[in-house]
């Protein structure tokens, strides 16, 4: 323990964020920087518990029981910031992380859900730490490419670069083995590059780290869409071993009368298309679904929902609001929510936060269906119809949605994004290769075995488990790297 009163003298505190409204005119990260004597005073705040419950989240439990499922040594690197030692918190963070650059902007953070700290007090600031490694091991230099002395001559296939398949192939490629990574898009990233805005991950950060794996000889294929433009088939037969990580792409859909509707989109169809412009012409191009003047209704209150308000507020909308069919969240953590379970209560994140700047209250509508999607005699889009609801025990002990009578209610809206959630990996290449599915329609594997029904074919990330978090994918792909590498080698020594 750095400072054993850290905990007791030291509140919680985070770097403040840019200005809400001065932000939306740009695509910067929001997050300011915090100096380097206030990150080590937040790092005295760590305890080193004799049970560090922040540094192990168990797949059996998630996402109920909080903790990092890549097994971060977050007290480790803690107390090494505390004391200024950062290469050696770095050396520490690699240890289990491959790109604590990602998870230190866009995780959830399932740690500091369940430090020890947050029973009674704020817990200790792990994310922010995280990243504040990594970036001073960027500008200190001491991040480069580390390629393997020797190589083994096998060859795997990864298909799918988002944060598992480049976990995969970063692990893979470290064991020796000549690693191709086979990416549909123009670009290397999957959902890093084309599902999380540029307000939450510069794409310049993908590519730095992209860049030291391809300099560390990883293959990198774009605009190459495994199943159409070369066969799985033919993966399986140039390659010693392949690893599916295709993600859950699937979107959710919404089955309601008007759904046809022109100015009807999936959330990743917005965002994809929104970050491909902006990178390619700083949106000159206007190949991309805008938002400006418009009222947008955002159907679904996840992060992908926060997503599609910040980016709708950046294209100067009319107005926004979004849409849940959950209960609004209580403040503090309830009775039948204990630690270490992952607290559920209410945030305000930086789309509504910006929201509220702009339009002087939070967009998020909770307990709301909908109904219907009106539209003109043009087929576009005008208004979304829904009715409140209430969640109450079926006979069969199911909680299920009953409309309450007299709460209709009709939004205004120009364009609507739907936003709730993902089903699966798309079919075809699973079917292509007769790869047996599980009953959600994912690749089945076995977890922490990650090897399909095909042999020298395995599944890692959304396309095994559905969706979840960057942490999770991260988890799958090293676990799936150390089963590629057992197979091919008959031993492996590399981590999970």
């Amino acid at each position: 323990m750095g400072n054993p009163t850290g905990f007791l003298k030291v509140e919680r505190q985070l770097p403040e964020d840019r200005c809400a409204k001065d932000r939306l005119i740009d695509w910067q990260e929001v997050h300011e920087h915090m100096p380097e004597e206030k990150i080590k005073e937040q790092a005295s705040r760590c305890m080193d518990c004799g049970v560090p419950f922040c540094m192990s989240g168990k797949s059996e439990y998630a996402p109920a029981v909080a903790g990092c499922p890549v097994n971060n040594l977050i007290p480790e690197w803690n107390e090494l910031v505390y004391r200024g030692r950062w290469k050696e918190a770095l050396q520490r963070l690699h240890a289990t992380n491959n790109f604590p650059e990602f998870t230190g902007r866009v995780c959830p953070a399932p740690c500091e859900g369940s430090c020890v700290l947050g029973i009674n007090a704020d817990p200790v600031t792990i994310k922010h730490h995280e990243v504040s490694i990594i970036e001073r091991g960027f500008e200190e230099g001491w991040v480069q490419p580390n390629p393997p002395k020797q190589r083994t001559g096998k060859t795997v296939a990864v298909v799918g670069s988002g944060p598992a398949g480049l976990a995969a192939a970063a692990q893979l490629n470290s064991a020796g083995h000549l690693v191709t990574v086979y990416e549909r898009a123009d670009r290397i990233g999957g959902l890093l590059m084309y599902g999380i805005p540029n307000m939450k991950l510069q794409k310049e950060i993908v590519e730095r780290r992209v860049n030291i794996m391809f300099e560390e000889g990883v293959t990198f294929v774009t605009n190459t869409e495994v199943g159409k433009d070369i066969s799985m088939n033919r993966l399986n037969e140039d390659f010693d071993a392949v690893v599916l990580a295709t993600g859950a792409t699937v979107p959710r859909d919404l089955p309601v009368e008007g759904r046809e509707a022109n100015g009807v989109y999936f959330a990743m169809d917005y965002l994809g298309k929104n970050t491909k412009s902006l990178l390619d012409s700083n949106h000159e191009d206007g190949q991309y679904i805008s938002a400006k003047g418009k009222n947008v209704v955002v159907i679904g209150g996840g992060d992908t929902g926060t997503d599609c308000v910040g980016t709708a507020l950046r294209h100067g909308c009319n107005s926004v609001v979004q849409l849940e069919i959950m209960p609004k969240p209580a403040d503090t953590r309830q009775a039948n929510n204990p630690w270490p379970e992952w607290p559920k209560r209410l945030l305000v994140d930086y789309g509504q936060e910006e929201a509220i700047a702009i339009q002087g209250d939070d967009p998020r509508q909770y307990l709301v269906m909908t109904k219907k999607i009106e539209q003109d005699a043009n087929g576009n889009v005008t208004a979304v119809h829904t009715v409140n609801i209430e969640w109450k025990k079926n006979p069969e002990g199911q909680m299920v949605p009953h409309e309450v009578p007299g709460s209709e209610k009709a939004y205004p809206a120009d364009l609507v994004l739907l936003a709730m959630g993902f089903l699966g990996p798309e079919g075809k290449i699973l079917d292509d290769l007769g790869v047996e599915k599980d009953p959600r329609s994912n690749a089945k594997a076995e977890y922490g075995e990650f090897a399909t029904s095909v042999d020298g074919v395995f599944a890692c990330g959304d396309a095994r488990r559905g969706q979840s978090l960057i942490v999770w994918a991260i988890n799958e792909g090293r676990g799936a790297a150390q089963q590629v590498d057992h197979y091919l080698m008959g031993k492996s020594y590399l981590p999970k």
